[in-house]
C-alpha cells in the first residue's frame, strides 16, 4: 500500500512541499511570478488531499498508514504556507501560532488518547473539517497577493478568511479538548 497511487499523491504533496517556500527564493522571479506560482501550487496540493482521499476510497486502497500520512502532509503544507506568509507580512505571527500550536496540541492529544484507547473521543469532527475548509482558501488568496480578475482583493478577503480559520480552530480544540476530557480524568487517575 506504500506505492499505491493515493499513498504516492501523499508522498507527492510532502516532497513537492520545499518547491512552493522554494518560489519565493528564486534569484530573477517577479514578485507577482512569485505569487502566481505559489497560489496555484498551494491549490493543486490542497486538491491532491481531497483526490488522494477519494482515490483511496474509491479503489479500496485505504491503510492505517495512509490515514495517518495524509493528514501529516496537510499540516506539513499549512504550517510551511502560514510561515512563508508570515516571512512576507501577509499573516500575523499570532495567527500562525494559534493555527501550528493548535496543530501540534491535539496531535499529542490524539496520540495520547489512542495510547489509553480513547481515540474515538477526538475523531475528526464537522467544525475540524470546516476549519481545514477555510485554512484551504484562505491561504492562496494570501499567498496569491494581487486583484483577482480586476475585482477581487485577495489580499482582504484572505485577512478576513485566515482570522476565522483563527477563530475556528480555537473554538475546534475547545471542542476536542471537551470531548476528551472524561478520558483524560480517567487516564490522570490510573
Amino acid at each position: 500500500m506504500y506505492t499505491s497511487i493515493p499513498m504516492l499523491m501523499t508522498w507527492a504533496r510532502i516532497v513537492a512541499i520545499p518547491l512552493l517556500v522554494g518560489v519565493f527564493f528564486i534569484p530573477g522571479l517577479s514578485e507577482s511570478t512569485q505569487n502566481m506560482t505559489a497560489a496555484i501550487m498551494f491549490v493543486a496540493f490542497a486538491l491532491t488531499d481531497w483526490a488522494d482521499g477519494y482515490l483511496a476510497r474509491k479503489l479500496n486502497q485505504t491503510s492505517a498508514f495512509g490515514a495517518f500520512l495524509d493528514p501529516v502532509a496537510d499540516k506539513f503544507l499549512v504550517c510551511a504556507s502560514l510561515l512563508i506568509l508570515v516571512h512576507l507580512g501577509r499573516a500575523h505571527v499570532v495567527v500562525a501560532l494559534i493555527i501550528i500550536g493548535r496543530e501540534i496540541a491535539i496531535s499529542a492529544l490524539r496520540e495520547w488518547m489512542a495510547m489509553i484507547g480513547a481515540n474515538k473521543n477526538v475523531a475528526v469532527h464537522m467544525l475540524g473539517k470546516l476549519k481545514t475548509t477555510v485554512q484551504m482558501v484562505a491561504i492562496p488568496f494570501l499567498l496569491w497577493n494581487a486583484p483577482l480578475f480586476g475585482v477581487i482583493d485577495t489580499r482582504l478577503v484572505g485577512d478576513i478568511l485566515i482570522w476565522i480559520a483563527a477563530l475556528l480552530t480555537v473554538w475546534s480544540m475547545v471542542y476536542y479538548l471537551q470531548k476528551a476530557l472524561p478520558a483524560i480524568r480517567d487516564g490522570l487517575e490510573r
